[in-house]
C-alpha cells in the first residue's frame, strides 16, 4: 500500500504540470507537445497524410470545406496561416482552438499524434500553393480605398469602416478564388453572422442592419451608420433574417478583369506584419 509521503509529491507535481498547461493555453503560448516536437515527424509520410485527410474531413470540413478551401472558416490550402506558419504554431492552433470564434480545441482524450497527422495533411495541400499572383497590389490598393470604396465598410490596419469584416490579415486566410467569388457574388456562402436582420418594434418602426449577435432572447445589429442596436425579442413585434450581404455586387461593367486582378492581388497581400 502506497504511503502518504509517497503519493503526495506525485499529486503535487501533476497539479503543477496541469497549472502550467492551463497557463500556456490561456496565454496563447505553444503547448508543451508542440514545443517538444518542433518538426512534424509525419511530414511527407503518405500514410499519415491520408489519415490526416480522413481526420480533417471528419472533424474540420463543416467549416473549412471537404477540400479545405474554406467556407465558414478560412481556406487552408494557401500554405499561409493566420496564427503562425510553423508546424508547432499550426499544431497549437488546432489543439487549443481560437478563442472568440467557432473553432474549438481538440478533445483532451484525443492523442496529439492525430493533430500532427492533420498538420501533415494541411502542409501537403500548401506545398505548391506559392507562386506569382496576377495583378498589381499597389494598383489594387488604390482601387480598394478610392474606386470601390471598400474601406467604407472594411478596416485595414486600424483604418476604414466597421460594418464589414476586418481585412488586415485576410490574405493569410483566404484564397484568390474566394476573393474573386466574393467580389462578384457577395451572397455566396454567406455565414449567418453576416446576414441582414430587420427588427420591427411594437410601434411599427423598422431597423435593418448586419447581425452582430443573436440568441433566443435578444438580437444585436449594426446599421449603415455603424451604430449598434440591441433588442429584447419579447419587446419587439418581429425579427427577420435574410441571407443577403450589405456588400454590393461588382460586375464586370464596374470592375473589369484587370482591375479585379489588381484588387485581389492587394487583398492577398494583406497578411500579419504588413503595414
Amino acid at each position: 500500500m502506497m504511503r502518504t509521503k509517497d503519493w503526495f509529491p506525485r499529486v503535487t507535481q501533476r497539479l503543477a504540470a496541469l497549472l502550467v498547461f492551463l497557463f500556456l493555453w490561456i496565454a496563447g503560448l505553444p503547448l508543451p507537445g508542440a514545443a517538444q516536437q518542433a518538426q512534424n515527424r509525419f511530414a511527407g509520410d503518405a500514410g499519415a497524410i491520408a489519415q490526416g485527410r480522413y481526420l480533417f474531413r471528419a472533424r474540420c470540413s463543416l467549416c473549412h470545406g471537404m477540400d479545405a478551401r474554406g467556407g465558414r472558416g478560412p481556406d487552408l490550402t494557401t500554405g499561409n496561416f493566420v496564427h503562425g506558419d510553423t508546424d508547432a504554431a499550426l499544431f497549437a492552433t488546432i489543439q487549443r482552438g481560437v478563442p472568440g470564434t467557432e473553432m474549438a480545441g481538440q478533445r483532451a482524450d484525443r492523442p496529439p499524434e492525430e493533430t500532427w497527422m492533420v498538420v501533415a495533411y494541411l502542409r501537403s495541400l500548401g506545398a505548391g500553393a506559392s507562386g506569382a499572383v496576377r495583378g498589381d497590389p499597389a494598383a489594387g490598393e488604390k482601387i480598394f480605398w478610392d474606386q470601390t470604396k471598400c474601406s467604407a465598410c472594411h478596416m485595414v490596419n486600424g483604418k476604414g469602416g466597421r460594418l464589414g469584416p476586418d481585412l488586415s490579415r485576410i490574405g493569410a486566410a483566404r484564397s484568390r478564388k474566394f476573393f474573386e467569388d466574393k467580389i462578384r457574388d457577395p451572397n455566396k456562402d454567406l455565414p449567418p453572422e453576416r446576414w441582414l436582420v430587420t427588427v420591427v418594434t411594437r410601434d411599427g418602426q423598422r431597423m435593418t442592419g448586419v447581425r452582430r449577435n443573436e440568441d433566443t432572447f435578444s438580437v444585436q445589429l449594426m446599421d449603415a451608420q455603424e451604430r449598434l442596436h440591441s433588442f429584447f425579442k419579447k419587446d419587439v413585434r418581429e425579427v427577420t433574417s435574410e441571407s443577403r450581404s450589405v456588400m454590393p455586387v461588382f460586375t464586370e461593367a464596374q470592375l473589369d478583369a484587370s482591375q479585379l486582378d489588381d484588387l485581389v492581388a492587394y487583398l492577398v497581400s494583406l497578411r500579419p506584419g504588413r503595414q
